[in-house]
């Protein structure tokens, strides 16, 4: 039951209320919807740069590490071999062996960041947060393999620069050295990522490494120049695809070769376009991504 005083509480309060007092809060507006903030430039871009410093932060391991075991094989074999073996006419063992040198070291190390990255991401279950961005197939082939090919040139041109210590530098078509490098780094980039695919953990795409780039790396004649094996195995070695990025790169600095520079163009463009495809297609099918 009300009292005197509720009551005049009561209609105090209507009166406020229908002649607007100012003094009463106004009703809460709704809240704004809120809007992704938008990102930093393209995607590709993003994803690119987040590959390339996944590499750099580390880049004693990525980067010295490689240079450094490089320059043991320079060692090595251009102190045993120096003075008996001379592969062309007025180039030392040292000098010839250092184009195959860079060239190996651009292979390995462009392989095993594309792949190292993909399988890491499987493994510690963050590929989750790219798979539910808008990236498309193209994205994610640009962002890993141009971080791929950073890597590998770094190394490369870091080996280049210490072999210069132990042999005269000589290039004589810098054309060839530029497209092969990055041809040679783009192929094992694609690859690393074909790899990365495939492979649900690290022994599967140790398995790739040490029984297929591995062998093929070392039978491309880095050590050697292939008319100085037997007629079968020679025969062999023209169906290596490494051998003639390796023998490309070696006609840049010399300006000879075992076979021609545009064959060994054409061999090598053919299997960047050749895995490119299949790459990409199994990257827009989500294989061993999305399931």
């Amino acid at each position: 039951m009300n009292g005197p005083m509720d009551t005049a509480v009561s209609t105090r309060f209507d009166t406020l209320v229908q002649d607007g007092d100012a003094r009463l809060p106004a009703p809460r507006a709704a809240l704004p919807a809120l809007d992704a903030l938008p990102a930093e430039g393209p995607g590709w871009r993003m994803l690119l740069t987040k590959e390339v410093m996944r590499f750099w932060r580390v880049a004693f391991q990525t980067i010295a590490a490689p240079v450094l075991s490089a320059v043991l094989y320079l060692l090595i074999f251009g102190h045993v071999l120096s003075s008996r073996v001379q592969v062309y006419p007025g180039v030392s063992y040292v000098a010839f062996l250092a184009p195959g040198l860079v060239m190996m070291s651009v292979l390995q190390n462009a392989f095993a960041n594309s792949a190292s990255s993909l399988v890491q991401s499987k493994i510690m279950g963050n590929l989750v947060f790219q798979l539910v961005t808008p990236l498309s197939a193209w994205h994610w082939f640009v962002a890993y393999v141009g971080a791929a090919l950073a890597r590998g040139l770094l190394v490369g041109l870091g080996v280049y620069v210490v072999t210069l210590l132990y042999a005269p530098p000589h290039v004589a078509h810098l054309l060839w050295v530029l497209l092969f490098a990055l041809m040679g780094a783009a192929l094992m980039g694609v690859l690393g990522l074909l790899a990365g695919l495939w492979s649900d953990k690290f022994d599967q795409m140790a398995v790739f490494q040490n029984f297929i780039v591995m062998p093929m790396t070392f039978l491309a004649g880095v050590f050697y120049s292939v008319h100085s094996l037997p007629g079968a195995w020679r025969t062999v070695s023209r169906f290596n695809p490494f051998f003639y990025l390796v023998d490309g790169l070696r006609h840049g600095f010399f300006g000879v070769s075992d076979v021609s520079p545009w064959l060994s163009l054409a061999v090598s463009g053919g299997c960047l376009a050749l895995v490119s495809a299949l790459t990409l297609y199994l990257l827009k099918t989500g294989y061993k991504l999305r399931y």
